[in-house]
């Protein structure tokens, strides 16, 4: 027992989810950046399809996203069968399986954070810019992405909670394995399965608060450095 009162497999998932959840936020923040940004300045056909599926994992029951990585990155799946033969990625079963199914799930709350972001921005800056002779990528990179940096940090945090607090799709996609694909949520309702569980569940509960509130407490912080940087008045 640890701090806490933490056996260590109760450890191991507190650390699985950590890493789990920040590998889910940061393997999707360039997509979510990318996607944002194509929702918020575009013009093309289809857009609104393309936004009712980028924030479908909202609406739908998680078992059932859960249930369609299955089918689309199990070994036996149209994608996940290419990605074992070609390049040795297995997702099913597998704790990268695991940040797959959290990625998905806190993406649309990540997209609409930075989207928002992007959508209050002056464009008259981008536009005095580009005038200026600075290249369309040049003038995101040195322009939009700081102006847009507080609606990133919330996007990244909103991401990572919702990681650390899913449940359905991840027990759907890759199972309740202990030491491989046990996070927190799962092991609380493992303890919540058996006699005599309701200490340990209490135990990761505690621990699933102090990590949520540090997060928040994180956010706020950083949200505030980088709204001074991008407005020092």
């Amino acid at each position: 027992m640890d701090l806490f009162g933490l056996s260590d497999e109760e450890w191991t998932a507190v650390f699985l989810s950590l890493r789990v959840s920040v590998v889910a936020m940061l393997a999707s923040l360039p997509f979510g950046i990318l996607v944002a940004l194509l929702l918020a300045r575009g013009r093309f056909y289809g857009k609104s399809v393309l936004n009712g599926v980028i924030h479908l994992p909202l609406i739908l029951p998680p078992v059932v996203t859960g249930f369609i990585l299955l089918i689309l990155f199990g070994r036996r799946g149209p994608i996940g069968s290419l990605l074992d033969q070609y390049f040795g990625i297995v997702f099913s079963f597998r704790w990268t399986g695991a940040a797959l199914a959290c990625a998905v799930m806190g993406f649309p709350l990540m997209v609409r954070s930075i989207r928002l972001s992007i959508e209050a921005i002056d464009r008259k800056v981008e536009e005095a810019a580009g005038t200026l002779g600075a290249s369309p990528l040049w003038v995101f990179l040195t322009v939009t992405l700081p102006l847009t940096l507080p609606g990133i940090i919330v996007g990244m945090i909103l991401s990572f909670a919702k990681a650390m607090g899913e449940f359905g799709a991840t027990i759907t996609f890759v199972s309740n394995i202990p030491g491989e694909t046990q996070t927190l949520s799962t092991a609380i309702y493992t303890f919540t399965q058996v006699p005599g569980g309701d200490a340990g569940a209490m135990r990761l509960t505690v621990v699933a608060i102090v990590v949520s509130m540090a997060a928040l407490l994180a956010s706020e912080f950083m949200a505030h450095l980088a709204g001074r940087r991008v407005d020092p008045e």
